[in-house]
């Protein structure tokens, strides 16, 4: 019987469209995002880094792009948060316990409060008893011991624990740390499926 569920963020709640942002950046003359960016990447979602360095740090790759046009383009991917989800999850809050664990970065994360507004950002934390950000924890999925962190912080048994991601990889991660896991296809499914999903799992 799942009691707790740990969601991921990206495509679950909040779309997203990464060739926005690809197509952003090759209007402002990034046509290949390079292992150097890749790992900026890595550096500001760990929260080694700061807004300015990550934007200063694409930069350099398109000296003539201001800092401003950069942030658009990063943040292009950020698309549009169905409403049906949000009041799934509150009908769902005082049945399970939730928590949020997304490889996120500052940027990203603001965009969103700032797109959906103050009282709709405020209304989906306070669905969760803790978000989990990795630019706050200094941890990434899949690693297996950021499953762990948040077992261990609120006592949680893993076996009655369902993580929900669209990323094989982190689904393969919970996995190692024991959790039940849903690897959610964007394309066919939502989150407000669980329960059907759930139907599967007790068979």
């Amino acid at each position: 019987m799942i009691d707790t569920i740990i969601f991921d963020f990206g495509n679950i709640f909040i779309n997203l469209d990464p060739k926005a942002t690809e197509t952003s950046f090759a209007q402002l003359g990034l046509n290949n995002w390079s292992n150097d960016l890749v790992e900026l990447n890595h550096l500001y979602e760990f929260g080694k880094i700061d807004e300015y360095k990550f934007i200063t740090g694409i930069q350099k790759h398109i000296p003539n792009a201001d800092l401003v046009a950069i942030r658009q383009a990063w943040n292009a991917q950020v698309a549009d948060f169905p409403l049906k989800r949000l009041e799934f999850l509150q009908f769902i809050k005082a049945k399970y316990k939730l928590f949020l664990l997304s490889n996120a970065d500052q940027t990203h994360i603001d965009h969103f409060e700032h797109k959906e507004g103050i009282s709709f950002s405020r209304d989906f934390y306070s669905c969760f008893e803790k978000t989990y950000f990795s630019f706050d924890i200094a941890m990434r999925k899949p690693d297996e011991r950021v499953f762990q962190l948040i077992l261990n912080n609120h006592n949680i048994d893993p076996k009655t624990t369902l993580f929900i991601d669209d990323t094989p990889e982190n689904i393969e991660g919970a996995q190692k740390a024991g959790l039940k896991t849903w690897l959610l296809n964007p394309v066919k499914e939502d989150v407000t499926q669980l329960f059907d999903f759930l139907e599967t799992l007790d068979d």
